[in-house]
């Protein structure tokens, strides 16, 4: 018996023994990756050789300011990257510096007056992320190499990026600080530690609880701030989007991206070891990506302008995406293997997308609509969120109206790119905004929404967004909303109304002046020269291959030529081009005149068309305005057989002759006909108050289903639906049922 008890120990040594030498073997495989990674990048020979001629005896670079530790400032980063690019060129062959004396003398030099300053940001995130990632990459890549003691001294600056850290708050921050950990530990050798923070990446994939979800009135209880170590909110919703801290601005393709990168990151380190992701996990990070990052973007290759917070004012924000990430999801899965792969076609290869859909991101109050040649969006906000991000460090200074239903529209993606030193923020596309003689000062720009019926009505492939607006900025409230279909939509207001004295216009868009603007005037059509200019009567005008259709004679304000501006206008970082930039622009507005009251709007956006089409739209026009008035606004597209329909208050519309729909509370409805006959509803309850959703119809349906029951009132000659509706943390999204 003592034997085999002495035995079984050996055993359990001997798998003990082997799972250590497991792990130990997997730790140098992660290592390894990392640094062909790092290693995989191209090296500038030219600014490399400039580093190294140009460094200074003490370690610096005369045109770097050393003293400035400001937000706007810290010019000192330019410094810690020059030294990972200097490692780069050292170890990697084929380098024009491969294990260059002059090169390794130089980065000694540069890395030993950093850490003997070591400077700190009053920006914490150059602290705790920024600097420590250029100094473990400058470790793995040369650190063997170094003194031992330069190295030990700058083990305390990496080891500010640490998952208990002040800035590794759950989100966004989090996950980029323990990568930063992780990567620490291979290069020092600690397995255990190792171990912990790769398990603390893996679980922070997971959507968390919106805590505006409730009108807002939770955001009093929560701290956005670095004392706060609960989620409060802040990381992938529920909806798929993504919120960094808890003010409820959508941050998906900011903060949201680098989120979905650092886990790719390592989920394709540590693929194939024993410190592998779960498929679970993995399957999670999909999703995110494809229903948010991507159903966000334009084509899933291009950032929507209207998703985009302060980094608008950065030159360069708005460029087409790379594929990388999607390559590396596609090595650690195959789930939903095709999508992904169409993702990655459409960024390498600019294929057209298969993919049409209506997203609302119910939690974020941003919706998106794509058709294979056209993407558009509308940012919203309630009082379940804010309107914008904060400017931080001195970004994004004119940012006040853009989250005011702005409606931007791409055929190319590329529409808006850098066009914001010179942009009008009073005239931000879609939205009703006061004309003030100047915005106010940026520390007025994050507003609370003041209303609460904002949201949006969809079955995946159609839908509409309605917004109850007052403005938080100005004496003014408007009910604006926006009806999608294939080939164009429609977008309303009524209830224009404002107490000041001062002109209010709704922008249809403004954009880069890509060729002629074309106009129709009462049928007759004429190519208009540059400049700006009111024009009346006006049926319809094209520009870029995008129409703009008015039911209705209309008055229209119009540019299109050169505007003057800077990038200092809206961003004060010191590294900013205040030189003028110059560039052409096409503008047009609905002017509504001074202090307006109960004024509407009503005009048919038309994607991919020409001049042609639009003459016969004129006439030919499947589009049906059913009403627009501060209670309900409607419209009907015959062709599809799809009428949509933005309740305020309790009401009736009338579809067809045959077909009347009332509905006993206030939401948005989307009804589709086949065949002339009732087929299926959608609806949802952008106030998020209901449990239920309760209309009725003018046709008998005796259907039943899992989640709507029908009552046949056979004196009125009525059915009566009773639709429940999502609840908790889909509150808001929409649900479909199937009548015929």
């Amino acid at each position: 018996m003592k034997k085999i008890c002495i035995n079984l120990a050996f055993l359990a040594f001997l798998l003990t023994f082997h799972i250590s030498q497991a792990t130990a073997s997997d730790f140098d495989v992660i290592k390894k990756r990392v640094i062909a990674n790092l290693l995989g990048q191209d090296v500038p020979d030219k600014a490399v050789e400039t580093m190294v001629n140009t460094i200074k005896p003490d370690g610096t670079w005369s045109h770097i300011d050393y003293e400035d530790v400001s937000n706007e400032g810290f010019q000192h980063s330019e410094h810690a990257a020059n030294m990972v690019t200097m490692a780069r060129a050292y170890k990697k062959k084929g380098s024009a510096f491969y294990k260059s004396k002059k090169v390794k003398q130089a980065i000694t030099l540069a890395f030993k007056h950093w850490v003997e300053n070591d400077y700190i940001c009053k920006n914490w995130w150059h602290n705790e992320v920024g600097t420590p990632t250029n100094l473990v990459n400058l470790m793995l890549l040369i650190g063997d190499e170094l003194p031992k003691d330069l190295v030990e001294k700058g083990q305390p600056i990496i080891g500010r990026a640490h998952i208990d850290g002040p800035g590794a708050r759950p989100g966004g921050d989090r996950i980029k600080i323990a990568g930063i950990q992780a990567k620490n530990m291979l290069f020092t050798g600690d397995l255990q530690t190792f171990n912990e923070v790769i398990r603390v990446i893996e679980n922070e994939i997971k959507s968390v609880e919106w805590i505006g979800r409730e009108y807002g009135y939770t955001f009093k209880h929560h701290d956005g701030g670095f004392a706060n170590r609960s989620a409060g909110g802040r990381g992938i919703q529920y909806d798929n989007s993504f919120h960094h801290r808890t003010d409820g601005v959508n941050n998906t393709l900011s903060y949201g991206m680098g989120y979905a990168d650092a886990f790719i990151e390592w989920a394709v380190y540590t693929a194939g070891t024993d410190y592998a992701f779960s498929g679970e996990k993995i399957e999670k990070l999909v999703d995110y990506y494809l229903d948010g990052i991507c159903k966000t973007a334009v084509f899933g290759k291009y950032p929507d302008a209207g998703k985009k917070n302060r980094s608008i004012s950065r030159p360069g924000d708005l460029c087409s995406y790379s594929a990388k990430s999607v390559e590396n999801l596609l090595k650690t899965t195959n789930y939903r293997r095709r999508e992904l792969q169409e993702i990655a076609d459409i960024r390498n290869k600019g294929i057209k997308p298969t993919l049409s859909h209506a997203t609302f991101f119910w939690n974020t109050e941003h919706f998106t609509f794509q058709r294979p040649d056209w993407f558009t969006s509308v940012r919203m906000y309630s009082t379940r969120t804010h309107n914008m991000e904060v400017p931080y460090n001195s970004e994004g200074l004119l940012n006040h109206h853009r989250g005011d239903g702005a409606n931007h529209i791409s055929r190319t993606g590329d529409e808006y790119y850098d066009i914001f030193p010179v942009f009008d923020y009073q005239m931000i596309p879609g939205a009703t905004i006061m004309q003030k003689e100047s915005l106010p000062p940026p520390n007025q720009i994050q507003k609370l929404g003041q209303t609460h019926f904002v949201g949006a009505v969809t079955d995946g492939t159609y839908g509409a967004a309605a917004l109850d607006f007052k403005s938080p900025h100005d004496p003014l409230i408007a009910r604006k909303a926006w009806f999608f279909f294939d080939d164009a939509y429609v977008a309303l207001g009524s209830g224009i109304s404002c107490t000041q004295q001062l002109p209010v216009v709704t922008t249809l868009n403004q954009c880069l002046l890509r060729g002629d603007v074309i106009l129709s005037t009462e049928g007759k059509q004429s190519l208009l020269s540059r400049g700006e200019k009111k024009h009346d009567n006006v049926d319809w005008v094209f520009h870029d291959g995008i129409g703009y259709l008015f039911p209705q004679k209309t008055s229209v304000g119009l540019q299109n030529n050169h505007v003057t501006g800077s990038w200092w206008n809206i961003s004060k970082q010191t590294s900013t081009d205040k030189s003028p930039v110059t560039k052409e622009i096409f503008k047009l507005w609905i002017d509504h005149g001074k202090r307006p009251s109960d004024e509407l709007y009503a005009y048919i956006v038309v994607p991919a068309t020409t001049p042609e089409k639009m003459k016969r739209l004129r006439y030919e026009n499947h589009i049906d305005i059913l009403m627009n008035s501060p209670e309900i606004q409607a419209v009907k597209n015959k062709d599809l057989e799809i009428t949509q329909v933005v309740f305020y208050r309790g009401g009736e519309i009338t579809i067809n002759e045959n077909l009347h729909l009332s509905s006993d509370n206030q939401g948005i409805v989307m009804v589709k006909m086949k065949e002339g006959r009732l087929a299926e509803i959608s609806v949802s309850d952008p106030s998020r108050e209901l449990n239920r959703f309760n209309l009725s119809v003018s046709a008998k349906i005796d259907k039943q289903g899992e989640n709507f029951q029908t009552a046949w009132n056979a004196d009125q000659g009525t059915t009566h639906i009773s639709i429940a509706l999502p609840q908790d943390n889909y509150a808001g999204d929409s649900v479909t049922i199937q009548l015929n």
